[in-house]
């Protein structure tokens, strides 16, 4: 057989899906979530000592040896190598306040790794976000999820219960919104991060720019993040709840933890829609809800919730919004 026999032997060989390949594996992409995280790690370390470090390396930890041996005892493929327990741990505690105590991190990886991941089957089965599962359940320990330290007071690892509670902050700026009043800090020290809140969610610009990292990587579209973090700005513009509708629509999307979770929680891939306008639709609907949690809950902050309430609609999403394929047309039939 000569080498264009050999050619056009190769191209009608027909093999299983997929046929599209790419080099990208769940490793290179959760690596490249961590070094998107990295910065404001650093700056939440920074802000509210090594407490946080401690708080943050915890959640990891323990999400990495809670796979580990959920998957050991179940003599199934361990797969602790592709990061992506580690990605949970690592958004989970970002999402803690620094000043919790140590056991909430672990208890919250048991939840996010073996309630939420393990039990439905392991990565790529799980219906929602398996760290923000695991920060709403811990809120049944409200006391702990809303221990707020003012920046720049730093917690040492081993701080006493005193010490703690000498940095515990008045308010962070949802709270003071929630009250009707306006943060008593500027914009800058709202973006940069000098505020109280959660140990990944202060900086905003520092997100925005890891954001950015993984929208040049192509490991996130724009979609969502415009679509939810829009919504809320807007909305916020229409619904003003002081008079400084400026003011007023800046703190509502750089306070509290909108952006964490618009770029890097609900762009999971996992639970977020497959197709762009289906991404738009449901980043939206987050904004939506999360502005509505807020008006009207008892609870200042809504992200969390708004993510997870979409994510149980995202089969739904994808249904309305699967695109017709070439050639057919509606009633089923197709061109011949």
């Amino acid at each position: 057989m000569n080498n264009e026999a050999k050619q056009t032997a190769a191209l009608l060989t027909v093999s299983p899906s997929p046929h599209i390949k790419h080099n990208d594996t769940t490793r290179t992409i959760m690596v490249d979530v961590i070094i998107a995280l990295i910065p404001a790690l650093i700056w939440g370390v920074i802000c509210f000592g090594l407490r946080a470090l401690a708080i943050v390396l915890l959640a990891v930890g323990s999400s990495v040896l809670f796979e580990f041996a959920f998957n050991k005892l179940l003599k199934k493929p361990n797969p602790i190598g592709d990061f992506s327990a580690a990605v949970t741990g690592l958004l989970l505690g970002l999402n803690l306040p620094a000043a919790t105590s140590y056991w909430i991190p672990v208890i919250g990886s048991f939840f996010a790794i073996v309630v939420v991941k393990g039990l439905f089957g392991g990565i790529g089965k799980n219906f929602m976000n398996p760290a923000l599962a695991a920060r709403v359940f811990l809120f049944a320990w409200p006391e702990e999820m809303t221990m707020f330290t003012e920046p720049f007071k730093r917690l040492g690892l081993f701080a006493s219960s005193e010490n703690i509670s000498d940095v515990i902050a008045s308010a962070t700026p949802l709270a003071s919104l929630k009250s009707g009043n306006l943060p008593d800090i500027s914009w800058v020290d709202l973006i940069t991060g000098k505020c109280a809140g959660c140990i990944g969610e202060v900086s905003s610009a520092l997100l925005i720019v890891g954001g950015i990292y993984l929208l040049v990587r192509k490991v996130i579209t724009w979609h969502i993040p415009v679509s939810f973090i829009g919504s809320v700005a807007i909305l916020s513009a229409i619904f003003p709840q002081n008079g400084d509708i400026l003011s007023f629509v800046m703190s509502e999307v750089f306070a509290g933890g909108l952006l964490l979770g618009a770029i890097f929680m609900a762009t999971d891939y996992v639970t977020s829609p497959v197709t762009a306008k289906g991404r738009l639709i449901y980043g939206a609907l987050c904004g939506a809800i999360v502005v509505f949690i807020r008006y009207f809950g008892g609870y200042p902050e809504g992200v969390s919730f708004a993510i997870l309430i979409m994510n149980t609609l995202v089969y739904y999403l994808d249904k309305f919004t699967k695109p017709r394929p070439f050639g057919k047309i509606k009633g089923g039939a197709s061109h011949g």
